[in-house]
Order: C-alpha cells, then sequence, then structure tokens
C-alpha cells in the first residue's frame, strides 16, 4: 500500500546535544582562548628568557 501522509512514518529531526559539539566548539570560546594564549604568552617568555637573556 501507498503511504497517504507524510508524518505516519517519519522520524522526528534529531536535535544536537550540548555534549556531542565537539572539540572545535570549546576551542572557540572567547574565555578558553584568552586563557590558552596567556598561558602561550608566558610560555614564550620564559623560552626568549631562558635563550637569549641568560
Amino acid at each position: 500500500m501507498l503511504q497517504t501522509s507524510a508524518d505516519e512514518g517519519a522520524a522526528p529531526a534529531p536535535v544536537p546535544d550540548e555534549e556531542a559539539r565537539g572539540c572545535l566548539f570549546a576551542l572557540s570560546q572567547p574565555p578558553l582562548m584568552i586563557f590558552l594564549a596567556l598561558i602561550g604568552t608566558l610560555l614564550m617568555m620564559g623560552a626568549v628568557h631562558d635563550l637569549f637573556l641568560d
């Protein structure tokens, strides 16, 4: 038999979970990027001091 209604066999559209966004979504958050930039800057300053000023 042919289906006459589109709603009978249609599955609901999947809703994206908040936890299923992945690592790239987490890295795109401004507070995390500011924190990582601060840590990278401190590491770079330590490396430059160790290499050139000591």
